[in-house]
This record gives structure tokens, C-alpha cells and sequence, in this order.
């Protein structure tokens, strides 16, 4: 009895043994999203179904030795040979995997809704949906906002699958404030970022960009429409509308946004400003000029009189096709 016992007792630990500290090859690509409040066991379970363990009781029973030990919700990525021990040191340590989303100045909220997508975090008309919906997010620095739009700052986050869509917009926004804050910028908020994303679309040369504000506000202080391409462009993209280029008969159309159309500054942003352009519509170069025209090689030529653009316009189309 006592030899069976022994040999019974070896038998035991050798598979414990084994089941504990010989690796585990996981699948191809396996990941885990352990979510909050998940139990050791649901946990241990959802190990076993990714390949990532070979015996869900000896992860418990390990757990159990080490119970002070608390598993770290999160999404695990299981990319390499593991034994239980060190699968549950990752748990602990919470050795989660990130997803990393670059927002590049000047994205839409579209833009940003098809990278979330991408990314797998969420559907992007979800992402939509938070956007337009959580307002209050920003309505103390700006209540007149019909959307966050504006409001998400370009920036590169790690968000994990564990985080609501709501949480990732708002890690965007408090990225916002903190620059605003930089800037000094606190009231007039609304007016100042709508300006900063119209100055965005127009260029991507940051010396450029105070330039850009300054025709945009002298057209302003005269009373002219700021006639920006962008804008009209953004009011397609509202409607599903746009095709990908800007034609002649696009100016006319019907919405708050066009501004060939309707005076002033549009409803609100048509896209989420950088630092530097949002620098640029609080501190316009002091100018005179009313117009600029690409001069085809990145940059811009200013203008003062509309026969001055008329010759610049001439020089860019001369330049883009000199027969």
C-alpha cells in the first residue's frame, strides 16, 4: 500500500509538474481579452480554449498558491512558447497589449472613426455615434458643439480593447485641453479651433499657416465670404456626398458649411487642428492679403488685389501645364 501510495504521489507530481513548467506552444496569432470581474476559473477556461495553458486546473491551483497574486484584466497576445508559470506572471504584471492609433493633424472625424475601426477597437459608426452624442465632454470650453469634432486631438494613443469607445474620446479630448491650456487658449474657444481647422486643410507648410489665418480673418473683417474649398468639401462629407474631388457645380451646394454660400465662419470645425495651426488663428500674421493660390510645389502665393491672385493663378496653371 505504501509503494502504491508513493508511486501514486510521484505520479501526481510529475504531471503537475509537467502541466505547470514544460511551454506550451500557443496558435498561430492567439489573444485573450480577459475582461473585469472575470473569476480565476472563467479566466483559467479562457486560457485553455487560446491554447495558452494546458490544464485549466493546474493554472488554478497555481493561482491558489499564490493568491494575493490578483489577475489583471486586459487583451493578452500569446505569441511564443509559455509555461503556466510565467502565463500567469504576465496576468499578473498585466502585460496587456496596446493598440496604437495615430490621429494625423487634420482628421475628421470619419477619418478617425475608420482608424478605431481598423484597429479593432470598435465599428466606426459607433465611434460616430459617441462623437456626436458626448458633447459634454468639451461644453464648458465650448458649448456652442454640435460634435467633438475639433475636439479630438491628433496625437498617437495606445488604447486597449478593455477601454469603451467613450474612454478613447475622452483621452482625446483631455489631449485638447492640455494643449489649450499650452496655448493659453480659454475663451472663444469654438471660433478659435473652427478657424485652426480651416487653416489646417489649406496646408501642411506649419511658416504657412499664420499667412493663411490672416487672409481668412481679413476677409472676415471685410465682410467677403471666406469661399474655402474645404468647407464645402466637409459639408459633403456631413451628407455621404463627396466623391473625392471638388468640382465647380459642388460650391452651390445647400448647407451652413459651404462657405462660398453663407457668411462667415462655418457651424463648427471641419476637422481636428495641431498645435501650430490652432497657434496660427489665435496669433495671424499681420497682412493684408485676401487670397492665395498653391504655387504647385507645396507652397503658397499670397495676394493683396484679386488682379494680383488672377496673375498668381495664371503662374500655377502655367506651372502645371506649360503647353
Amino acid at each position: 500500500m505504501i509503494t502504491l501510495l508513493l508511486v501514486a504521489v510521484l505520479a501526481m507530481a510529475g504531471w503537475a509538474a509537467w502541466q505547470v513548467y514544460v511551454p506550451v506552444t500557443p496558435p498561430a496569432n492567439a489573444s485573450l481579452l480577459l475582461h473585469s470581474g472575470y473569476s480565476t476559473r472563467r479566466i483559467a477556461s479562457e486560457l485553455k480554449q487560446a491554447g495558452a495553458i494546458r490544464s485549466e486546473l493546474a493554472f488554478r491551483l497555481w493561482h491558489r498558491l499564490h493568491r494575493k497574486m490578483s489577475l489583471k484584466a486586459g487583451e493578452y497576445r500569446f505569441d511564443r512558447p509559455a509555461t503556466v508559470v510565467e502565463v500567469h506572471d504576465r496576468i499578473v504584471r498585466g502585460d496587456i497589449c496596446f493598440h496604437v492609433v495615430t490621429i494625423p493633424e487634420g482628421y475628421t472625424i470619419f477619418d478617425i472613426a475608420k482608424l478605431i475601426e481598423e484597429s479593432g477597437l470598435g465599428t466606426a459608426q459607433d465611434f460616430l455615434q459617441v462623437v456626436r452624442t458626448h458633447t459634454q465632454l468639451i461644453a464648458d470650453l465650448a458649448p456652442e458643439a454640435q460634435s467633438l469634432e475639433g475636439y479630438l486631438f491628433p496625437n498617437t494613443y495606445e488604447f486597449t480593447r478593455t477601454q469603451s469607445l467613450e474612454e478613447m474620446a475622452a483621452e482625446m479630448v483631455h489631449q485638447f485641453r492640455l494643449v489649450a491650456q499650452q496655448e493659453g487658449l480659454s475663451s472663444g474657444v469654438h471660433r478659435m479651433v473652427t478657424m485652426a481647422s480651416i487653416v489646417e486643410k489649406e496646408t501642411a507648410v506649419p511658416e504657412e499657416r499664420p499667412l493663411v489665418a490672416s487672409v481668412y480673418y481679413n476677409r472676415l473683417r471685410r465682410r467677403m465670404l471666406l469661399g474655402a474649398d474645404p468647407t464645402v468639401i466637409y459639408a459633403e462629407l456631413l451628407t455621404g456626398t463627396y466623391t473625392g474631388s471638388l468640382h465647380h457645380a459642388d460650391l452651390s451646394v445647400e448647407s451652413p458649411y459651404n462657405t462660398y454660400r453663407f457668411a462667415g465662419l462655418p457651424p463648427g470645425p471641419i476637422g481636428n487642428p495641431g498645435q501650430s495651426s490652432l497657434a496660427a488663428a489665435m496669433h495671424p500674421a499681420a497682412t493684408k492679403f485676401l487670397y492665395f493660390v498653391s504655387d504647385g510645389n507645396g507652397h503658397h502665393r499670397f495676394a493683396r488685389s484679386l488682379e494680383e491672385h488672377n496673375r498668381n493663378v495664371a503662374a500655377y496653371r502655367h506651372a502645371r501645364d506649360p503647353h
